[in-house]
């Protein structure tokens, strides 16, 4: 099998992970370096910024994998792909290396760039920023990370900090009504990369989960599974958990 070159922010694990519909299962984490956004919020710009680029290791395949496989003890698990956004590189050929030894993958991509390889993955978790985050989703290409996830099962996540996400929450799951949806608070007020291990605002962040809760079932909002970042309730920003 062919190696590819990877920009990888980190590798660690297992943890479990902390957010979405896989939330606190055991997982192994790849961080990719690099994304076409530029959230106004990003918790994770040591994998986004290019300030952050000589930190990035490039990586062939097999090393990756060898990571992977060291990390879990060879036991299979599942490998949770981020960033920054994964989708930007080729993630194919580890993807299709772990699923040989019994290996399954999540991806997680605010879904502006579809491949081919999304089919072999589990889950593709999809999210769309909301207006907070000051970037507007392509939807035609949302909708072609849709299509090319083929028979994967397929899940939005988005991220809440304000009456305006909400609504537009709102909207993009009338929009996509068949798609399984969490919500969830954004992370408030995240510290930049160099003080990650500084404390954060948790009694903000708990006021808006609560303040979310109440908004949804005021509005009998049912279908929507409404989840804390249990990763930064336990740990804040700090890296590599």
């Amino acid at each position: 099998m062919s190696g590819v070159s990877l920009r990888i922010a980190e590798i660690f694990g297992p943890t479990i992970q902390g957010e979405g519909a896989l939330i606190g299962q055991p997982t192994v984490f790849v961080r990719a370096g690099g994304c076409d956004y530029r959230c106004h919020w990003c918790d994770s710009l040591h994998a986004v910024d290019s300030a952050w680029r000589h930190e990035w290791a490039v990586m062939q395949t097999e090393e990756i994998w060898q990571q992977i496989a060291a990390l879990s003890g060879g036991v299979p698990l599942v490998v949770t792909i981020s960033g920054g956004n994964p989708a930007i590189q080729d993630f194919g050929p580890l993807i299709a290396r772990g699923r040989a030894e019994g290996y399954g993958f999540a991806l997680e991509t605010q879904g502006s760039v579809a491949q081919d390889w999304f089919a072999d993955l589990a889950m593709l978790v999809l999210s769309p920023k909301p207006p907070s985050s000051g970037e507007t989703p392509d939807w035609g290409r949302f909708e072609a990370c849709l299509r090319a996830a083929g028979t994967a099962a397929r899940v939005l996540k988005i991220v809440v900090f304000d009456e305006a996400d909400y609504l537009w929450a709102r909207d993009v799951s009338l929009r996509y009504p068949d798609l399984p949806l969490v919500l969830q608070p954004g992370n408030h007020t995240p510290p930049p990369p160099e003080a990650e291990d500084a404390r954060i605002d948790m009694d903000g962040i708990i006021g808006r989960m609560d303040w979310l809760v109440s908004r949804a079932l005021a509005d009998q909002w049912f279908t929507a599974r409404i989840l804390p970042q249990l990763h930064v309730l336990l740990w804040g920003n700090k890296r590599g958990v």
